[in-house]
């Protein structure tokens, strides 16, 4: 990495737990490609002054993790249709003070399904409604699901997502199983209070043949654990932050790096 230096572009990340994931895989591609840049994440305790910051410090891009993706929308300047399409934003570029909103989540959920052969007609259980939520929804709908049922606590969030994608909706998992499972919670999300939860019950994993856990921190949650033990198709967070991450820094630097480079950064990035 350069030496640290006026010139120096900033990238940052603001989420209210933090990962290394972002820093390292952006860090890593920013020193192979030889640029003179420079990631940090960021935990806000004021998003409006975070991206009144982005604006006024000429920070290049900033990624938007849980739980601001549906917060940042009345803070920036435009939408690309990526994020005015679910009403989501993990991603801000900042270009001489305008900040363009878009959402990468939708690529790196979109991918995901088709790299693991997932049967559009199976049944899916989708926890959470959030703005990773509405990115997971749309991706799931897109590839030709219709059997999903949206597990939400917040009946307006959760009834409004199901009916924008003709989906189900219930309060609870209770005893309900399916195909698929998806957590789009912070259930098993380090440093929270439900960091060493199962996001889904034992019985309804046992059922399963997928397992797909958006949560990135730590990349082996309680629920990923739970469907490796169970010989189950495992998606982790962390396969999910690799691609939307990749999509984002093209967005901020114009470069896309080789397939050579993306793995020595992935692999950099799963280090201990």
């Amino acid at each position: 990495m350069p030496i640290l230096n006026k010139d120096m572009t900033l990238c940052i990340s603001l989420s209210a737990r933090p990962s290394n994931n972002g820093t390292r895989f952006h860090n890593f591609l920013y020193e192979a490609l030889g640029l003179n840049w420079i990631y940090k994440a960021f935990a806000p305790t004021d998003l409006p002054n975070a991206i009144a910051g982005v604006r006024g410090l000429g920070i290049r891009g900033c990624a938007v993790s849980m739980p601001y993706k549906e917060d940042v929308i009345a803070l920036v300047d435009r939408m690309d249709a990526s994020a005015a399409a679910i009403d989501s934003v993990n991603t801000i570029v900042n270009d001489a003070g305008v900040l363009t909103a878009y959402n990468t989540d939708y690529t790196a959920i979109a991918q995901l399904i088709e790299r693991n052969a997932i049967d559009p007609a199976s049944s899916v259980l989708l926890r959470g409604s959030g703005g990773m939520a509405k990115a997971t929804a749309a991706a799931f709908r897109d590839a030709g699901f219709s059997r999903v049922t949206v597990v939400a606590r917040n009946e307006k969030s959760g009834q409004s997502l199901a009916g924008l994608y003709g989906f189900g909706w219930q309060s609870e998992v209770g005893e309900s199983t399916a195909d698929v499972l998806v957590n789009v919670t912070p259930i098993g999300m380090a440093g929270g209070p439900e960091s060493g939860s199962l996001s889904f019950p034992e019985a309804a994993v046992s059922a399963a043949q997928v397992v797909f856990d958006v949560v990135a921190l730590p990349a082996e949650t309680p629920l990923i654990k739970a469907g490796r033990a169970a010989g189950k198709t495992v998606i982790s967070g962390a396969e999910v932050a690799t691609i939307q991450a990749l999509e984002q820094f093209v967005l901020y630097t114009g470069i896309t790096p080789t397939p050579e480079q993306v793995a020595a950064a992935e692999e950099f990035t799963r280090a201990p």
